[in-house]
């Protein structure tokens, strides 16, 4: 929880903007134009009581909104119990020290951005961004917003405690007395007195000490009193009187758990199960996601969202992309705005990419009618059987011929990036040229780059031979 901070938090120099609030930590590049919305991510968290994987969930909604360009230069990192949860992204770097070594996350080795989740004990977290100084030992970072290049949050220096004060007895609670310890009076010694005579015996007088004794002096009368005389006589003042300290039942073991009325009664002799710590891909509420998945275990918190059914199955050589689901359950492409599969509109802010086997990005439809399904890489040709890449398993061969002779051996291979399909003419002798969806024209690609075509291209092969891109994979 918000709760844990990150003991003493010292920044590092520089000119990106660093943030600690609810002991949730944040730097990014000043210029970047989702600043704003990460500090928003971040101020929206920590007022909510959420943790450091609640961050990385929140940070990972706003970078997923401005995947436009560049991937934005920023880092967050919160704790998550004893561990950390960690996300990278653009050129920004985190460096997580246990008592079992260092972990380094750099946002630069991942097309879109890293994360982590880092099991504890925890002894130092820092974020970077590049050009970060070194921090200095006498500044310490209470919270808020400033400039710099970086954080340094060292959980075995912790701050210092204040010395307690004594409260105001206008700051305490409204009980029945508030008496200050060393203001309160100590009640009076008893005094002692001679006992009392029973109504048939005459009163019992001390008898005089020895010694030499002053002039005797003269003593009223004797007379019995109606009622015992109270404790004190009426000069004195009572006794405060000091409520009896209330014993404190006794704390309840960690692990106790007490039976839910929306749950059925655990068998047995009515104790329920002691919980089996869940794992972390297990489901966790979120403010503004139906039940997403906690991160990951070390080696695979890729990122956060809602695990498919597919994705829990076995997908076989199907590649792992990054994507999101419409309402229907469809995986997508997270830059796409209408599904796929069902043409439902997918509203960016609200949808969290996760890592899922990519589905088949459509079909390539030859003029002969042959269809290839998109799910891995082709190798279009006269000859694609004895090629490189055929023989190396990396693509599939497509056997592509026509009479005037103009497709060459290794003449086309498409190749599958991400949610990409791209065009590499393999340095052909007629090449290959493409008709864009809605243009008269064709164009003419360049050989051995990469060109990436969109749904209802047309591309000619050679001189006479053609296949249209459709996305259709419904």
């Amino acid at each position: 929880m918000t709760d844990q901070g990150f003991g003493v938090v010292r920044p590092l120099p520089g000119n990106g903007l660093v943030a600690y609030a609810g002991g949730l930590l944040l730097v990014c590049d000043a210029g970047e134009a989702a600043a704003d919305d990460l500090l928003d991510a971040l101020r929206e968290t920590a007022a909510s009581g959420g943790d450091g994987r609640a961050l990385a969930r929140r940070a990972a909604q706003v970078l997923a909104a401005n995947m436009a360009g560049d991937p934005a230069t920023c880092a967050v990192a919160g704790r998550v119990g004893e561990g950390v949860a960690v996300l990278v992204s653009g050129s920004a770097a985190a460096t997580i020290a246990t008592p079992g070594g260092e972990t380094r996350l750099a946002g630069s080795d991942s097309l879109t951005w890293a994360d982590r989740l880092v099991t504890g004990p925890v002894e130092r977290v820092e974020l970077s961004l590049p050009g970060a100084g070194t921090p200095h030992p006498a500044v310490r970072f209470d919270g808020g917003v400033v400039h710099g290049g970086g954080l340094v949050g060292d959980l075995t220096d912790q701050p210092s405690a204040p010395a307690p004060s004594r409260p105001l007895t206008s700051e305490m609670p409204a009980t029945a007395f508030h008496l200050e310890a060393d203001l309160v009076q100590q009640p009076p010694a008893p005094v002692e007195r001679p006992p009392y005579p029973l109504a048939d015996q005459p009163p019992v007088v001390p008898g005089p000490p020895s010694g030499p004794q002053p002039a005797p002096v003269e003593q009223p009368p004797y007379v019995p009193p109606q009622d015992p005389p109270p404790y004190h006589t009426p000069q004195e003042q009572p006794a405060p009187f000091f409520p009896p300290p209330q014993e404190q039942p006794p704390p309840l073991p960690e692990q106790q758990q007490f039976p839910s009325y929306d749950e059925p009664p655990p068998p047995g002799n009515g104790v329920a199960d002691q919980p089996m710590p869940q794992h972390l891909g297990g489901p966790s509420d979120h403010f503004d996601q139906p039940a997403p998945p906690l991160l990951g275990p070390p080696d695979h918190f890729d990122h956060p969202g809602p695990p498919p059914q597919e994705q829990q199955q076995d997908h076989g050589d199907r590649p792992l992309v990054y994507g999101v689901d419409c309402k229907n359950d469809h995986f997508n492409d997270p830059r796409s705005p209408y599904c796929a599969v069902c043409g439902i509109a997918l509203v960016q802010r609200t949808l969290v990419p996760y890592k899922g086997p990519r589905p088949s990005l459509g079909v390539l439809i030859l003029d002969d009618g042959t269809a290839l399904p998109l799910e891995s890489d082709y190798l279009l040709g006269r000859d694609p059987e004895r090629a490189p890449e055929v023989a190396g398993g990396t693509a599939r061969p497509a056997k592509v011929t026509s009479p005037d002779g103009s497709v060459s051996r290794r003449h086309l291979r498409v190749a599958l990036d991400g949610w990409d399909v791209n065009l590499v003419d393999l340095g052909s002798v007629n090449g290959t040229q493409i008709q864009p969806p809605g243009d008269p024209n064709f164009y003419d690609i360049p050989p051995n780059e990469p060109v990436t075509i969109a749904p209802g291209t047309t591309v000619r092969v050679g001189v006479s031979r053609t296949l249209r891109f459709e996305a259709h994979r419904g």
